[in-house]
């Protein structure tokens, strides 16, 4: 019966050392990561002074502006085309409407295609 307690006291023993072994490899991690990050800090460019930060243009903020344009008609071709040889980007002219009103669904219609809805048109 002795012997059995000798058995389990050296197997607790190993653990003991082992978890300690662990704490040791954590606490060296966590200073090397701390040095490192100290480093790449000092490399870093400093934070700019109030005088160099970015100013509003003189004329003030910019704002949104928000106007309608005239759709880019796609030329009719027997070949595919690419987006390169298309006008412009995007899918709209640089042309300006002459209605700048916003388009409005009629009441009833939920404003959304394949919606399940009764629709109004």
């Amino acid at each position: 019966m002795n012997s059995a307690w000798m058995e389990m006291a050296a197997g607790s023993g190993a653990v003991g050392i082992g978890l300690i072994v662990a704490g040791v490899v954590v606490v060296a991690l966590l200073l090397g990561a701390f040095v490192l990050g100290a480093r790449v800090k000092r490399r870093e460019l400093p934070t700019p002074r109030p005088d160099e930060q970015p100013q509003p243009p003189d004329g003030g903020p910019v704002r949104e502006t928000s106007e309608r344009r005239e759709p880019e008609e796609v030329p009719r071709s027997d070949e595919r085309l690419t987006p390169h040889q298309l006008k412009g980007h995007g899918t709209m002219s640089d042309r300006t409407s002459a209605s700048q009103e916003r388009p409005r669904w009629n009441e009833g219609d939920s404003g959304s295609f394949g919606s399940g809805g009764p629709g109004g048109g």
